[in-house]
């Protein structure tokens, strides 16, 4: 074996990897043609042959080829668009009108550049982020750090399923109370698991639906709501901020960044058949992969634009700016707007129907590769996929039967969305340890300049959550014993960062020093 063929050996799978937790079998993945033409079947000739394609190259650009890479971008994208970001849109619209459009879509920017980093680790490693945890962090580290990844998944889908709860109780005119909604909502379980046994394709399918209709769901309303376009340029192109809108710009940014979606994309950009013997082949499928991420969240930010939009149309400066939330904003819309063709009550109903169907099933999605990945379980998928929905439904059937109230709900929402930042932490930084490694990432791993950037995207996400923890515990915190245990939990959070954070960094230059010394000395 030459020296070339070692440094791509992260690159290649074991035999043994064949007995573990694989987010893919072979059998379900997409093959893909090896030129611009072809059914889907064909093989690379230097593939057959076993050669590595030539100075590892990527084969040149094929539509074709683009085509049938394009899906897993679309899923990770449903991320941006669940309940809880449209309840953030809808808020900093209403409060804060047009100013805050610039942060959006800088906000969706840093989020395509966290999700595009957790792409190239799963093409270049054949592994997702959850089982590369598994391997590289010592037990109690990776059992922490799971913990972490299912609570955050469990707040997520709590909001994501009261979102498709309050969309059916919307459609139903009030009939199907919110308990009722959080059940039908439960049975998109076996929706997904019912696509899922057709195919990926067929999956990927599903969902570009759903994108499709809650896009024409939001722009039939900025249509009927004519929002100013020179305000919208403007406010997309002028920075500002102001002391009184700082509570919206956090809540924009920190709700870009959902940790179980930093674990999701690692693992749906497996569902392609990639020959990891072939430089060439790798480069290529990270660059398709960029090419339908990038388009991917370019349409999420247009739909989050439509509603951030239309609440700043309508609502900004009035009395009622503040008092809008995902519960009302379609009776607000209503007295607003009026019926007009289509009743736009009915039409933000079905938007946030797809918005929160679609969500809760890659939350799905997502538990079983998480859940798989820390704890290595081969399980059957109808199993897994039962295990992982019952974490989120039990405890959202006891918040529709508990916080079935405008206000109660509201209180919730705040609470899950600080139980969200807190998460982040622990699925971003151990992201950028191992994107950095060249153990794990071969030549693949990120460059100086992309790692300084990256390091500061996570920071500036962990100091803006931060914030938004300080400032909801500083209002929320009252009595020495509550306030003693929020101390106890802070001193084990930050020690439990600073710990991801010197392993990613010191540990790793170590590691790197080391080697560098080790091959001059042979050279020597």
């Amino acid at each position: 074996m030459g020296p070339q063929d070692e440094r791509r050996q992260p690159l290649l799978h074991s035999s043994s990897d064949t007995e573990e937790e694989a987010a893919y079998d072979a059998a379900e993945k997409v093959q893909i043609v090896s030129g611009g033409g072809g059914d889907g079947d064909g093989d690379d000739p230097s593939a057959s042959s076993g050669r590595p394609s030539s100075s590892g190259g990527a084969p040149p650009f094929s539509w074709r080829k683009l085509w049938l890479f394009t899906g897993p971008g679309f899923l990770m994208s449903i991320a941006f668009l669940d309940p809880g970001n449209l309840e953030g849109d809808l808020q900093a619209g209403a409060i804060a009108g047009y100013s805050l459009l610039w942060l959006l879509m800088w906000a969706t920017a840093m989020g395509l550049l966290v999700q595009l980093l957790s792409a190239r680790l799963g093409v270049a490693t054949g592994r997702h982020l959850a089982e590369l945890c598994r391997e590289e962090y010592p037990p109690w580290a990776r059992m922490v750090l799971w913990v972490m990844a299912e609570l955050a998944l469990i707040g997520a889908d709590i909001q994501e399923v009261i979102g498709s709860a309050i969309a059916i109780k919307i459609l139903s005119n009030g009939v199907l109370p919110l308990w009722s909604g959080v059940v039908i909502t439960a049975a998109d379980c076996f929706i997904f698991l019912l696509l899922e046994n057709y195919g990926v394709r067929k999956l990927e399918a599903f969902f570009a639906f759903l994108i499709a209709t809650m896009a024409m769901a939001f722009a039939w309303m900025f249509a009927d709501a004519k929002p100013s376009g020179t305000e919208l340029l403007l406010g997309m192109l002028i920075p500002k901020l102001s002391s009184r809108t700082i509570k919206q710009a956090v809540g924009v940014v920190g709700c870009i960044i959902m940790p179980h979606n930093v674990f999701l994309h690692s693992a749906l950009v497996q569902s392609r058949e990639i020959d990891h013997n072939q430089k060439g082949r790798v480069h290529e499928a990270l660059r398709y992969y960029s090419i339908e991420s990038t388009a991917a969240l370019v349409i999420s930010f247009i739909i989050n634009l439509f509603v951030t939009t239309v609440f700043a149309k309508g609502f900004y400066g009035t009395p009622a700016a503040n008092s809008i939330g995902l519960v009302n904003a379609g009776q607000y819309l209503q007295e607003k707007y009026g019926g007009g063709l289509f009743p736009i009550l009915y039409i933000w109903g079905i938007g946030l129907l797809a918005a929160g169907q679609s969500s809760t099933i890659t939350g799905t999605y997502a538990g079983q590769f998480i859940m798989g990945g820390f704890l290595n379980l081969r399980l059957k998928k109808w199993l897994r996929a039962l295990i992982t929905r019952s974490c989120a439904i039990v405890p959202t059937m006891i918040v529709a039967l508990v916080f079935d109230t405008e206000e109660t709900l509201d209180v919730l929402n705040e609470w899950l969305n600080v139980l969200q930042s807190i998460q982040i932490p622990f699925a971003l930084i151990p992201l950028l340890y191992l994107v950095s490694r060249e153990q794990i990432m071969g030549s693949f791993k990120i460059g100086p300049v992309l790692k300084i950037v990256s390091w500061l995207v996570a920071a500036l996400v962990i100091v803006i959550n931060g914030y938004l923890l300080l400032d909801f515990f500083s209002n929320e915190v009252t009595g020495i014993m509550f306030g003693t245990v929020v101390s106890g939990f802070t001193a084990a959070y930050v020690a439990f960062i600073l710990y991801l954070v010197s392993r990613g960094l010191t540990f790793s230059s170590w590691r790197n020093l080391v080697q560098s010394k080790t091959v001059t000395a042979t050279e020597s």
